[in-house]
């Protein structure tokens, strides 16, 4: 029973797909415009942050020299002994 629910489901939705394609009127609400375009600017920070890593990534390799670690701080003159 579950089985064949599903499978009228998944044939529900895509007989829905189709229509839409057909009649060139993929996004039927305002909804519709909003999830997509939330949707492309979720990948595009996702491939953003892939990139900048993959940049990061590249540069570190490349470089060899470590950087110099400077010391921070003050010296407590009082904990001399």
């Amino acid at each position: 029973m579950a089985k064949s629910s599903l499978q009228k489901e998944f044939q529900d939705q895509f007989v829905d797909v189709i229509s839409r394609l057909e009649s060139k009127q993929l996004f039927q609400s305002d909804w519709d415009i909003v999830s997509f375009a939330v949707f492309f600017i979720f990948i595009g920070v996702v491939l953003l942050l892939v990139l900048l890593v993959l940049i990061r990534c590249c540069c570190c390799c490349c470089c060899d020299e470590q950087p110099k670690r400077h010391k921070v701080g003050h010296d407590n003159l009082g904990m001399e002994p």
